[in-house]
């Protein structure tokens, strides 16, 4: 249990109310009932006038935090006083787990949007191809190439946005921290909830961004016409944006608690390897986006480029593995 648990639960076995405990700590009852909602922690003097209260020892209130004060002040990255850390309270760690949960869909709309921007194009192309209902390809060219630009602005836009908004907390990517008692506990227990929701979105997107193709060689097996084929392109990109949208939503939350507890792509290691691997990502994308773009217009083949971000996306990570591997070892 954490903090705000047995708070609650020592309450309830004296059979006081929310009111009755206030009085007894010379609290208000709202601070009571942010202690037990894990929304704030008390000070120390209180946690001392509570375990009186309780008959149970300060230990037992602060058990699970010490061990982990303990663990951060390990010799492998030196102690607290040797080191430059921001300490997280239990405010500051609730505001951070809501802002994530607010950002993962907007950070995975912009994703998906980027995904979906050449759909219409390729769909009205694929039909301008087969004259069908009359229309032309300038035409097609024209609405499809609006909307694609349209959608990628409205992206770049949302990304935009969601970093500067994010500036504020920028330091938990880069820097070390030390998380005041009871964040820790509470970060383990929320993201103990959260991991069943974690592993079935990502297994839902991976299994759409593999279904996706399906469609796509069923008609190619079939002959089909050409906007056929160019229709169920279309359809394979709504299937990968809705598994990529999946997969971002899922791992930026998750990512949430592995920051506060400097877990995974988090740890106090890859912090380290990260700010050098933030240079090469950017260039690496633009380079990318540039490739796709050039490469789409030039030839005109929309049903075509979209395996430049199958490929990058392959590439990256391996690229990225090998630039972890090589800065570790430089290390």
């Amino acid at each position: 249990m954490i903090l705000s648990e047995k708070i609650t639960e020592e309450r309830k076995k004296n059979g006081w109310s929310q009111e009755e405990l206030a009085e007894k700590l010379s609290v208000s009852r709202q601070a009571v009932s942010k202690w037990e909602s894990a929304q704030s922690t008390p000070d120390l003097q209180k946690i001392i006038r509570m375990a009186e209260l309780f008959q149970v020892s300060t230990d037992y209130l602060l058990r699970d935090e010490i061990e982990v004060e303990s663990n951060q002040g390990s010799t492998e990255y030196g102690s607290a006083e040797e080191r430059s850390v921001h300490m997280v309270s239990m405010e500051e760690a609730n505001e951070i787990l809501n802002w994530k949960r607010k950002l993962a869909p907007r950070m995975a709309g912009a994703v998906a949007l980027c995904i979906l921007s050449p759909v219409l194009l390729i769909f009205l192309l694929g039909l301008a191809d087969s004259h069908i209902w009359g229309l032309r390809e300038n035409m097609a060219t024209g609405v499809g190439l609006t909307i694609l630009m349209i959608m990628v602005a409205t992206a770049v836009f949302i990304f935009i946005t969601g970093g500067l908004q994010g500036k504020t907390y920028e330091y938990l990517e880069f820097e070390q921290i030390e998380t005041a008692y009871g964040v820790t506990g509470l970060v383990k227990e929320k993201r103990k909830e959260y991991e069943s929701c974690f592993l079935k979105g990502m297994a839902i997107g991976v299994v759409l961004c593999i279904l996706a193709v399906i469609p796509l060689f069923m008609v190619m097996a079939m002959e089909a016409p050409d906007y056929v084929v160019t229709a169920s392109v279309s359809l394979l990109l709504i299937l990968v944006a809705r598994g990529v949208y999946l997969i971002v939503r899922v791992c930026i939350i998750k990512g949430s608690y592995d920051m506060l507890l400097q877990e995974g792509d988090y740890s106090r290691k890859e912090k380290q390897v990260k700010k050098k691997k933030d240079t090469f990502a950017s260039i690496y994308w633009c380079t990318a986006t540039a490739i796709y773009l050039g490469w789409s217009f030039w030839t005109q083949r929309w049903d075509f480029t979209w395996l430049v971000w199958p490929v990058a996306g392959v590439l990256f990570g391996a690229v990225s593995a090998i630039i972890s591997i090589t800065v570790k070892e430089g290390e």
